[in-house]
């Protein structure tokens, strides 16, 4: 078990480091918005098997909360750019 909580923990780390890049190389805003979602989702994966994996039933409870706080930073961004985004003013 401890070795398929090694794996998984690496391919987040990977996929972690690509949304990285993602956020800082996108070339519109939508896109960085999209890569900040993809971002803290696979944080909330990360914290889950961390979870399992230390047999702490409390950090699920972070996980959720971190999930329901990028959920509504998700619904604050596509708000901002469904009035226009940023502007040039």
């Amino acid at each position: 078990m401890s070795t398929l909580i090694l794996l998984s923990l690496a391919v987040m780390a990977l996929a972690l480091c690509l949304a990285f890049v993602r956020l800082f190389r996108g070339p519109s805003l939508p896109d960085r918005v999209v890569a900040l979602e993809l971002f803290s989702s696979i944080l909330v994966g990360i914290i889950g098997v961390v979870a399992i994996a230390t047999d702490v039933p409390s950090l699920l409870d972070v996980a959720i909360v971190m999930a329901l706080m990028a959920f509504m930073a998700a619904i604050g961004f596509a708000r901002f750019l469904e009035r226009g985004g940023p502007r040039d003013d």
